[in-house]
């Protein structure tokens, strides 16, 4: 009895094995394939994934009921005296002037004005609109030709593996439109969760637009154009988790990948290495 005789792993003398040119060849491209699949798992697993999925929930339960937004809009052609914010919703909530969080900065030596506004709405349907419904005195010929830089819901998010709509009006240019022009801009606000590595969370909103653009008459028979945004909420959340691949997951794919490669790799040689010999004993007349 010897405990020899548990070695699975026979080992073959070294006096019966032959080196072989074709063989040298095979292992060091093996060696090469095996050290370029490692690096390729290896950037794999320390590199992050982010996963995504849907649900209906609302996500953010401690924010109150509330959305934060952020509103930056340039009206090249109105006095910024002239211009204010009003906020209404299907709560009851009705606010002319809105200036809480709110800056005015005048554009064209005083001709225009670019505003920007922090607020927050309730999670239920209403709008939010740019207009002169709060001027002292409403002027004649109002101009609401714009330019919106910027309109977010929520937190800002700043990971570039995730793409999404969540400043889709950035950009929107309207100076070429109707000076007498109302628009409106019907937004669908999709909530959206994000989680990092070490499980916090951030809560943004994505939306999709459409707008039309028409002219509006008061009942007095005169025109106030007014920037409108509509919204409403999706019952749908979209959550983006950011993961790393498992090392019992990584430690398997290299031993795959070994494993694998030298199988293959060996089979190759052994039907290489058979075909020569064949080829020798043909040119021999042996065969």
């Amino acid at each position: 009895f010897s405990s020899f005789r548990f070695d699975i792993y026979r080992k073959v003398p070294k006096d019966l094995t032959q080196p072989t040119y074709t063989g040298a060849i095979i292992s060091v491209c093996c060696c090469l394939f095996i050290l370029f699949l490692f690096l390729s798992e290896l950037t794999g697993f320390i590199a992050t994934e982010i996963v995504n999925e849907l649900y209906v929930d609302d996500p953010d339960k401690d924010s109150g009921g509330k959305i934060e937004v952020n509103l930056n809009i340039s009206l090249p052609n109105l006095h910024c005296e002239l211009v204010g914010l009003d906020i209404q919703d299907e709560m009851g909530r009705h606010e002319v002037g809105h200036i809480d969080n709110s800056m005015k900065i005048p554009l064209n030596n005083g001709d225009g004005c670019r505003f920007e506004g922090h607020f927050s709405i309730n999670k239920v349907p209403g709008n939010f609109h740019v207009s002169t419904h709060s001027a002292t005195a409403q002027p004649q010929n109002p101009d609401m030709t714009h330019v919106i830089h910027k309109l977010s819901f929520g937190d800002k998010l700043q990971v570039h593996n995730v793409h999404g709509a969540f400043n889709a009006l950035e950009g929107a240019d309207k100076l070429s439109s109707n000076p007498l022009a109302s628009h409106d801009y019907i937004l669908k606000i999709v909530p959206t969760v994000y989680e990092d590595m070490s499980g916090k969370q951030r809560y943004s909103y994505q939306y999709t637009v459409a707008n039309k653009e028409y002219v509006a008459y008061s009942h007095t028979g005169r025109i106030i154009p007014a920037i409108w945004f509509r919204y409403d909420l999706s019952p749908i959340t979209v959550k983006y988790t950011e993961r790393r691949q498992p090392l019992y997951r990584f430690i398997t794919s290299i031993c795959a990948i070994i494993g694998g490669t030298f199988t293959v790799a060996g089979i190759l040689d052994s039907c290489i290495f058979t075909a020569s010999e064949a080829w020798k004993k043909i040119q021999l007349g042996k065969m």
